[in-house]
């Protein structure tokens, strides 16, 4: 079954290309199925290639999939067109007051590590957001920033400065291969890291409610579950495509901003050779499988989620 999008969304036409099976709305409504709706609160600067990157992976599946997309109320974004945002994206507040409710909702990262909690303009309404996901959604993904977020807003868990940015592909370990999230998961993969923060183990460890699924020795903890909260914390990054990170670099490069080769991801780490994706697979994994976990337990009448 394919993901249900806007026709005139870009991520339509990216992911039609490269053959994942898309429908239009009015397609779609005229199957008798109930799609899985999930959500995307998307915080990240650059919301098309953040919103083709999370399609990607939540329309892999043979489920069919609604995408919803939510912006924060009061912020504006600066780096995607207005007549975008005003086609595509519902602040939350208007979600909020309809009191519709979602399988699965994906909150981004955002560039603001450098910023405390509370001195992030919309940290407030963030929290209503958090807070709301517990009577109106089935299962929560928080996503680099936005995982630490929420794992600070239920459980107090801190972020942490890094002297240097952790920047590049990490070698990761699965430290609870049972977990259904993490079927058909290698021992040890490889994973896109940045980040100028860091969550501590023994901080999470601290909440015995927490498990932490896949940790690295050099970056510390990367994907936590949080079965109290229906929810999931990933703290890394398994959505960006191959050229991502070479981007980040090259953005910083003509900037002039102190920045490290990503490390494991150019051949010999030397940036005139392309970069390789060597998580891509795992990145369909995890993904696949969360949609499947909503799948086996959500309530089939959208009503009686958070109930």
């Amino acid at each position: 079954m394919p993901i249900k999008l806007p026709s005139t969304l870009p991520a339509y036409a990216v992911l039609s290309r490269e053959g994942v099976m898309v429908m239009a709305e009015d397609t779609a409504d005229r199957q008798d199925i109930r799609p899985l709706r999930i959500a995307l609160l998307n915080l990240m600067p650059k919301k098309i290639q953040t919103e083709n990157q999370f399609a990607r992976l939540i329309g892999a599946t043979p489920l069919q999939i609604e995408l919803s997309l939510i912006r924060m109320s009061e912020h504006q974004t600066r780096n995607t067109a207005a007549e975008h945002m005003e086609e595509f994206y519902r602040p939350f507040a208007d979600v909020a007051a309809t009191g519709e409710k979602f399988d699965g909702l994906i909150i981004t990262g955002a560039p603001i590590e450098h910023l405390a909690f509370g001195d992030v303009t919309y940290w407030n309404e963030l929290q209503q957001v958090f807070d709301w996901t517990q009577s109106h959604v089935h299962s929560t993904f928080g996503v680099c920033w936005g995982g630490m977020a929420m794992i600070n807003h239920f459980h107090g868990v801190q972020k942490h400065a890094l002297e240097n940015k952790a920047f590049g592909c990490f070698r990761h370990v699965v430290t609870s291969p049972a977990s259904p999230y993490l079927r058909g998961f290698s021992d040890d993969i490889v994973v896109p890291v940045s980040r100028w923060t860091e969550m501590r183990q023994s901080e999470i460890d601290a909440h015995g409610s927490l498990q932490t699924l896949i940790t690295s020795a050099e970056t510390g903890p990367c994907l936590v579950e949080d079965p109290q909260h229906r929810a999931l914390y990933v703290f890394n990054h398994f959505e960006y495509d191959s050229g991502t990170l070479k981007q980040e670099y090259d953005r910083d490069v003509a900037a002039g901003t102190p920045i490290n080769v990503p490390c494991n991801y150019y051949l010999g780490n030397d940036p005139a050779n392309p970069p390789q994706n060597r998580w891509r697979s795992h990145a369909h994994l995890l993904y696949g499988n969360w949609i499947n976990e909503i799948y086996q337990s959500t309530k089939y009448d959208l009503n009686e989620i958070g109930t």
